[in-house]
């Protein structure tokens, strides 16, 4: 399985013959602008996306690129309509704690504690996005959302060997918070924060972070950069 970060909350994952967009605010995200990757670059040969809910710099480019690929989409209900009025054709509407399966992966919406609205207009409970691939690792996207005592379900039935967490603080977990959460619920193999450098109101970087899960190790890849599991 490789992982690639886009900024921000979004990322790359290609598993087996899957290539899923998680969270694709490609433009106007200054992170992956400022990066060198291009956008068709960036977006070619995705078979999938997902997203954890509906605000603007987590939807960002998903109808664009589900026209341009003919990806199918996994959303929460509201979302996943909202999107299919824009140009979605195959979408996949789920909701929390529901699984659809695909050929490489099983796909499940979990709880987050957040909002999810774009434009004035309701679109579903935020969500984390759980990831488990025929491949074997289990990534665990949470979202956006702040530490809340339902974590200790999720790892417990879907034991999540990567965990990609919001750290910005404002909006979502600070650094604190998301090190305790990590500490306190889950037992990752691999820690990447995510959710933060992209505007002036949220962390800078990830370094606050990093010294909370001391001794803990945490990978902070950097843009474009492809880890692979």
């Amino acid at each position: 399985m490789k992982l690639i970060w886009l900024g921000h909350s979004a990322f790359r994952i290609e598993t087996g013959g899957s290539v899923i967009l998680i969270d694709p605010f490609l433009k106007g995200n200054p992170t992956f602008e400022n990066s060198g990757l291009g956008w068709d670059a960036v977006t070619d040969g995705v078979t999938h996306v997902a997203l954890t809910h509906g605000h603007d710099d987590h939807i960002g480019d998903t109808a664009e690129i589900c026209r341009k690929t003919g990806a199918t989409l996994f959303a929460v209900y509201e979302l996943a309509a909202h999107l299919a009025s824009q140009g979605a054709e195959k979408y996949e509407p789920m909701n929390t704690g529901g699984t659809v399966c695909s050929k490489d992966f099983g796909l499940t919406l979990v709880d987050a504690r957040h909002s999810s609205s774009s434009g004035g207009v309701y679109l579903g409970n935020p969500c984390g996005v759980v990831l488990d691939t025929r491949e074997g690792p289990t990534v665990l996207h949470m979202g956006d959302t702040d530490i809340f005592p339902g974590m200790a379900l999720i790892a417990e039935i879907h034991k999540p060997d990567i965990g990609i967490l919001p750290i910005g603080d404002r909006f979502t977990m600070g650094a604190r918070t998301a090190a305790l959460a990590c500490k306190k619920f889950f037992d990752f193999e691999t820690v990447i924060p995510c959710h933060y450098g992209t505007f002036g109101l949220i962390a800078p970087n990830a370094d606050a972070f990093v010294a909370e899960m001391k001794p803990a190790p945490v990978t902070v890849p950097k843009v474009g950069e492809a880890l692979t599991f």
